[in-house]
């Protein structure tokens, strides 16, 4: 996007320039053009999951320049991208940030984020012997497989945290005691808090809670599916049944009938607005057919970063781009991979995400299939709205959860403002273009026209 090509344009013109600033010791040019080379690897990281091999910079681009920069291939884009983050990482970059340069480039952000890269190009989508689109070609995979891009994501991850076990400094946060609000806040902590102990890598667009305003009013135009609420499991870890009885349930789907006391995975309440929560301004949330202000859509709204309450959102805002949970979990995923089967340190990577929140540890008799499934569903349910279910079903070809029949939820409560218990019914929510029609081409996003008519080089992605 355009606002990639300009950190990248304006880092090159930091790391070139820094060196005339005469009050700035040589450790503070070198940490600054490290987080600068970072920030450069995060940029095309980004361009690459969505368009695969791109235009490479290797410095400030001045404008009486010839524009004559050639599309490089998927290949070398990951090789130049792990190679700057290489440069980044054997600097003198800090481990953690102090609190005054929280938000900064981090050496355990950078470690983090080539585990990714690595992650991304070891996936089956890109790393097969079979193209993803019949006209997929060097600029958006590498055209054929190795089990060696397994094993380079699996030593960036274990050198990830073979460094945290020796510094330490970051963790997942646990709740300060076993109920389930605990486990939600320590959650919900893990994910929204800045400065804490989880984040790797942060988006920020402000300090104020203002920053919220543009966000929170579009709150009614997303609708998550019953699919995804249907993915979190009872409170005690039993899976959610696929044949649940919504008209006469056996059990409470999301809370306890007058109690209302929560009965599924505390996530599930932190990422989803279900029927008797309160949501955004510590009101009823307004997904329910009866409420005044209900919005016909799924039945669901995002609870994520808009909270329950208006003072929840008061303080310093963030927003996720890479957690401790989502390395942790990737890393498992890649264990998996190279070995054939789940490890015990892969185990222990998804059992300590899933205890955070009082679920048990996985069954250790899964193969590499159940576990993988396993795997993805954890990160599903971990990270939900962090965008990172989209690019988990791009990476792994995941065509057949693009075709599923999306269901929806009507709920009406016993009362309208305050109900405490309700009644449901499971809907279609109508036919949907892609579940049909599917086409691979969406794996990666089309180049705009006027960008190919400039010829500096790019050229068009498959199927576009």
């Amino acid at each position: 996007s355009k606002s990639d090509w300009t950190t990248i344009r304006y880092a090159w013109l930091y790391i070139e320039n820094v060196e005339k600033v005469p009050d700035m010791t040589a450790s503070e040019k070198s940490e600054r053009i490290a987080e600068a080379k970072v920030l450069i690897s995060l940029c095309y990281f980004e361009m690459l999951r969505y368009v695969g091999g791109v235009t490479w910079l290797d410095h400030y681009v001045d404008v009486n320049e010839t524009m004559n920069f050639p599309r490089i291939t998927f290949a070398e884009t990951v090789e130049k991208i792990v190679g700057l983050l290489n440069e980044a990482i054997n600097s003198n970059l800090a481990w953690k940030a102090e609190k005054a340069d929280d938000g900064r480039m981090t050496l355990a952000g950078a470690m983090a984020l080539k585990f990714k890269v690595l992650q991304w190009a070891a996936s089956p989508t890109f790393n097969s012997n079979t193209k993803w689109h019949p006209e997929a070609d060097e600029y958006t995979c590498y055209g054929n497989y190795s089990d060696q891009r397994w094993k380079d994501a699996a030593e960036a991850g274990a050198a990830f945290f073979t460094e945290l076990q020796k510094r330490h400094e970051y963790e997942l946060i646990q709740p300060t005691e076993e109920t389930h609000r605990a486990r939600r806040l320590a959650y919900r902590q893990a994910y929204y808090n800045r400065g804490g102990t989880e984040i790797l890598i942060s988006t920020r667009q402000g300090y104020g809670s203002d920053v919220h305003s543009s966000f929170i009013g579009q709150r009614y135009y997303s609708g998550p599916t019953l699919n995804y609420v249907d993915m979190f499991p009872w409170e005690d870890g039993t899976d959610f049944p696929a044949n649940f009885d919504w008209k006469s349930p056996s059990k409470q789907p999301f809370f306890t009938k007058g109690e209302m006391v929560p009965t599924r995975d505390p996530r599930l309440y932190e990422n989803v607005a279900c029927p008797g929560d309160t949501y955004c301004n510590g009101t009823t949330a307004p997904v329910y057919i009866n409420h005044a202000d209900y919005k016909d859509g799924s039945g669901f709204l995002i609870m994520k970063y808009i909270l329950q309450e208006n003072n929840d959102r008061e303080g310093p805002v963030q927003w996720s781009h890479t957690r401790l949970a989502e390395i942790m979990l990737g890393y498992a995923e890649v264990l998996n991979e190279v070995n054939g089967r789940p490890t015990d340190e892969a185990y222990k990577m998804v059992n300590d995400v899933r205890k955070r929140v009082g679920l048990p540890e996985l069954s250790k008799t899964m193969n590499h299939d159940q576990f993988l499934e396993a795997v993805l569903r954890e990160r599903a349910l971990e990270l939900g709205f962090e965008e990172v279910r989209w690019f988990d079903l791009v990476r792994r070809d995941r065509q057949s959860d693009f075709k599923k029949k999306l269901y929806g939820l009507r709920s009406r409560g016993n009362d309208l403002n305050n109900p405490t218990e309700f009644t449901f019914e499971k809907i279609e929510l109508g036919d949907h273009y892609w579940a049909t029609n599917w086409d691979t081409k969406w794996y990666l996003a089309p180049i705009p026209q006027e960008e190919i008519n400039k010829q500096y080089g790019m050229t068009q992605n498959p199927g576009w």
